[in-house]
């Protein structure tokens, strides 16, 4: 009998490339053994730049290895975004709908150097700002121009922190009340002020593991929102570094909008009282 089994193009596929496609193979119902999620790509045809995975990506960050771009506006950049990644404004003259990152600024933050690696992301798959901006920079000659073509949404799908800026927190703050904040300094630190609202949920008392000690607490008596994941989580504490390790350890508990504050708790309370 014939098959009436299909291959799904590819420019429809988001996540299918990380459980593997479907392959022209003698028999169409043996596939591959399927790709780390960690290591998919969109995987599009005839694009002009290359692509790297979560991985790559996650790896360039740690040994700061490319300049990585935010090609989206400065307000939703504010909102979240991967820690490291940088962002300039909009070209001049372009329609909304058309937006796209200012090369001349570009080169100017970078110092004229066309040879510095570059990796652009934006607002998911099916967002074109990195792909017009990873164009104008090779066409501008710069020579290493790579995308994260997932973006900010797989970032954060896959176990990925975001990094909101001081503007857009005292914005959810003032907007939001269904935002949860969580200052992770020390019990002690908490008792003397904190922000209006928030909840404590201490650094050092975390532990290894997921669904365990101050976390799995935190789950039970309510300071983290249980019924909805989806809940716009903010992390703030003594600084930035403090308030990751809080932001991981909640993010790791598949909590998938969780941002942490890179500054200063006396920063934030003089614009939050």
């Amino acid at each position: 009998m014939r098959s009436n089994i299909r291959t799904v193009p590819r420019s429809a596929v988001v996540l299918a490339v990380a459980v593997g496609a479907w392959l022209a193979t003698g028999n169409p119902l043996v596939a591959e053994p399927a790709m780390p999620i960690l290591e998919a790509t969109l995987a599009e045809l005839e694009q002009k730049t290359p692509e790297v995975s979560t991985r790559e990506l996650r790896r360039i960050l740690s040994d700061q290895g490319a300049t990585v771009l935010d090609a989206r506006p400065r307000k939703e950049y504010a909102m979240g975004h991967i820690p490291g990644a940088i962002n300039v404004g909009g070209k001049p003259g372009v329609a909304a709908s058309q937006y796209v990152p200012d090369v001349a600024q570009i080169e100017q933050s970078l110092g004229d150097n066309k040879s510095t690696p570059i990796v652009v992301y934006c607002s998911g798959p099916f967002c074109g700002r990195s792909k017009r901006v990873s164009e104008e920079l090779a066409a501008a000659g710069f020579t290493s121009v790579r995308r994260y073509q997932l973006g900010i949404p797989v970032w954060r799908a896959l176990g990925g922190t975001t990094q909101i800026e001081l503007e857009a927190l005292v914005f959810v703050h003032a907007a939001d009340r269904t935002a949860v904040f969580v200052d992770a300094r020390d019990a002690e630190d908490f008792r003397t002020g904190s922000v209006p609202r928030a909840v404590n949920l201490p650094a050092n008392r975390l532990e290894r593991g997921k669904n365990v000690g101050e976390v799995q607490r935190a789950k039970d008596d309510g300071r983290l929102p249980m019924e909805d994941h989806n809940t716009r989580i903010i992390i703030f504490g003594r600084d930035g570094a403090e308030a990751r390790i809080v932001a991981e350890a909640v993010t790791a508990e598949a909590f998938h909008n969780v941002a942490f504050y890179g500054g200063t708790f006396d920063s934030l309370r003089k614009q939050i009282r």
